[in-house]
C-alpha cells in the first residue's frame, strides 16, 4: 500500500506519522488533533482526523537539515498551524497561534516566540542565523521555556528563593530549577484531576457540590505569575542548562493558539 503524503512528508525529516480516524486528547481543533505517540518502534506523529467532516491537511513547509515541517489543517473553524519537528531527544508538536502569520519553519519558530524574546533579539542585534539556536545572547531556551534577561530596573528579592522548584504547563512534565523567585500572579488550587488550577471562588463552589473531592490532594500554587530563575534548569526531556545570572522566565506562544487555549503556566 502507497504511504499518505503527509506520511511521505513526515519522512523527510527522518519521521514516521500515523494517520487514524477519531480524535485524541493533545492540540485538538478543526477536526484534527496531533500527539506523538509510542510503538515498538519508538516515537510516532499521531494524527487523528475526525469525521464525517476531517479537516484538509497540507504541508506548508518542510526542513529536512533541521528536522522540522510546519502543517496547516484547513476546515470550517479556519485554518490553524502546527510545527512539528525535533528538539534535542524527542519529536515535539507545538501549535501555532492564528494571530501570527506563519507559513515557513522559520516563521513558526517565530511566532511561537513571545515579544519580550523578539524584543530582546532585535535589541541586541542577534543575527537571523542564530535566532533559532536553544541560546544566544537574547535567550536560553528548553523546550517551551525562555530564559531572558532582566527587564532594565528589575530587582529580584533574594529574600523569598525557593529551590528545586517546579516550571510546569498544566499537565506537563515539569522543569526543576536550583532557584526561583515568583512575583504577583493568581493563587489557584492544583491537583491531578485540575491541573490548570481553581481560583478560590472556583474551588469552593466546586467542594460544597462535590464535598468528597475535598479530600484529595490540592496544593496552592500560582497561576501566570511573573518568575525569576537561576542555577541549572533539568527536565528528563532535555540537556540541563545552567544560568549564571537571574532571568526572567517566559513560556512560549502556543497556548494563545485555539488548540491550546484552556493549558495555564502554573508555578
Amino acid at each position: 500500500m502507497n504511504a499518505h503524503p503527509i506520511e511521505r512528508h513526515f519522512a523527510r525529516i527522518g519521521a514516521r506519522a500515523r494517520l487514524s480516524a477519531g480524535t485524541h486528547r493533545r492540540l485538538r481543533t478543526n477536526g484534527v488533533s496531533i500527539d506523538i505517540g509510542r510503538d515498538g518502534d519508538g516515537e510516532f506523529f499521531d494524527v487523528a482526523l475526525a469525521s464525517p467532516t476531517p479537516a484538509e491537511l497540507i504541508v506548508l513547509d518542510v526542513q529536512p537539515a533541521s528536522r522540522h515541517l510546519l502543517l496547516m489543517a484547513a476546515g470550517g473553524t479556519g485554518k490553524h498551524k502546527f510545527l512539528c519537528g525535533h528538539d534535542e531527544r524527542h519529536w515535539f508538536v507545538a501549535a501555532v497561534p492564528e494571530s501570527r502569520a506563519a507559513s515557513t519553519v522559520e516563521t513558526a519558530m517565530e511566532a511561537l516566540k513571545p515579544d519580550v524574546v523578539r524584543f530582546e533579539q532585535s535589541r541586541r542585534r542577534v543575527k537571523p542565523r542564530l535566532r533559532n539556536l536553544r541560546r544566544n545572547e537574547a535567550f536560553v531556551r528548553q523546550g517551551e521555556w525562555f530564559f531572558v534577561p532582566l527587564p532594565l530596573g528589575t530587582k529580584v528579592n533574594e529574600s523569598v528563593i525557593l529551590r528545586n522548584e517546579r516550571l510546569q504547563r498544566g499537565a506537563g512534565k515539569p522543569h526543576i530549577v536550583d532557584e526561583l523567585v515568583r512575583d504577583g500572579g493568581q493563587a489557584v488550587y492544583v491537583s491531578n484531576a485540575y491541573p490548570n488550577g481553581l481560583t478560590p471562588r472556583e474551588y469552593m463552589k466546586l467542594i460544597s457540590r462535590r464535598p468528597e473531592l475535598r479530600s484529595i490532594s490540592w496544593v496552592i500554587q500560582r497561576r501566570n505569575p511573573r518568575a525569576f530563575v537561576r542555577g541549572k534548569v533539568r527536565h528528563p526531556d532535555h540537556k540541563t542548562i545552567k544560568l549564571d545570572d537571574w532571568r526572567l522566565v517566559v513560556m512560549n506562544t502556543e497556548t494563545q493558539s485555539a488548540a491550546m487555549r484552556h493549558v495555564a503556566f502554573i508555578d
